[in-house]
């Protein structure tokens, strides 16, 4: 590129910016919406998962074969075959980001309960705790960390999922990007990038708070 293509088209166009403040916000605001609604969803569905994986041992392989194919299908795929039944809507966008994070949740969930000393379930019932006392009692705090630590790994990788969802209207800062790559034109694609970049590392950051905050007696087994 000339260096007068360049000056014509520099990364950061502020007055573009400027002018362009409300769609940036509606963009960052659809963005975050997406994220927390997909991810949510996918807790629910992978705790669901989850809980019969545990309760009927056999059927923890199926579940992770099958959250692991969901995992493998390509998301510009995956939005195609649901607009013929959704439109471009965001539930087109919703469900396929939520399938991504089933893997990831279950796998860590399952690990998370898996990694419970076998000695601290006895103790639990030697105490007469009945045993779904003991799954919310003790088993659930221990997992705890494995459980946070997934939920990290979805939601960073959900943020970066979302901006494909731009190909069908949903995309939040990918709709940025994406003009800017239609219009050859940089600052869009610029701040629809670090915003989302931006947005991945202060989501991580809340939840690593949250879990810290959940699980002390992680933090002081850490430091002693």
């Amino acid at each position: 590129m000339s260096v007068v293509a360049q000056a014509a088209n520099p990364i950061i166009r502020w007055e573009w910016i400027v002018d362009e403040w409300d769609q940036i916000q509606e963009a960052l605001i659809q963005h975050l919406e997406l994220t927390i609604l997909s991810v949510s969803l996918g807790a629910l569905v992978a705790a669901l998962l989850s809980a019969v994986a545990l309760r009927f041992r056999p059927m923890a392989t199926p579940i992770t074969g099958f959250t692991g194919f969901l995992y493998t299908i390509p998301s510009v795929a995956l939005f195609g075959l649901l607009v013929p039944y959704f439109g471009l809507t965001r539930t087109t966008a919703v469900l396929p980001l939520a399938a991504y994070t089933l893997l990831i949740l279950v796998t860590n969930t399952l690990a998370g309960f898996d990694a419970v000393p076998a000695s601290v379930r006895d103790a639990a019932d030697g105490m007469g705790l009945t045993p779904t006392q003991r799954v919310i009692k003790v088993e659930l705090p221990l997992a705890l960390p494995y459980i946070i630590a997934g939920l990290r790994i979805a939601v960073v990788s959900t943020v970066g999922l979302v901006t494909v969802a731009s190909i069908i209207g949903q995309g939040g800062l990918g709709r940025l990007i994406l003009d800017g790559l239609r219009r050859t034109f940089w600052t869009p694609m610029t701040i629809g990038a670090t915003l989302s970049i931006v947005l991945a590392l202060v989501l991580d950051g809340v939840i690593y708070l949250i879990g810290r905050a959940a699980t002390p007696w992680a933090q002081r087994a850490r430091t002693t």
